[in-house]
């Protein structure tokens, strides 16, 4: 059974640091991209960043600089590190894995594979 299971969300003040976690199950995790995604309320869910299965990254425009996306292969995890966090980065994040073209391909617009339960990161004063 495959299951992605998201961690390290919660509230944070503006200008504070989060890290997100996602272990994978189920799937031969080197063969997947990973991507994190995000939803806002009453928004359209878009990509945050996404990481080939050689370390290949893909980030949007709006988290350059302030994110970084990691894996761990041999442990089944994919890592979202976000520093200065603003209120607009307030969503659920949601992991996702990626099987097209063999995990080389990240940051789909329409990202095929699986689904995490989703995270929710909250910047607030």
């Amino acid at each position: 059974q495959v299951q992605l299971v998201e961690s390290g969300g919660g509230l944070v003040q503006p200008g504070g640091t989060l890290r997100l976690s996602c272990a994978a199950s189920g799937i031969i995790f080197n063969t997947y991209a990973m991507n994190w995604y995000r939803q806002a309320p009453g928004k359209q869910r878009e990509l945050v960043a996404g990481i080939t299965r050689i370390g290949g990254t893909k980030y949007a425009d709006s988290v350059k600089g302030r994110f970084t996306i990691s894996r761990d292969n041999p442990k089944n995890t994919v890592y979202l590190q976000m520093n200065s966090l603003n209120p607009e980065d307030t969503a659920v994040y949601y992991c996702n894995a990626d099987p097209a073209l063999t995990g080389m391909i990240a940051g789909r617009e329409r990202p095929g594979g699986c689904w995490g339960q989703g995270t929710q990161v909250t910047v607030s004063s």
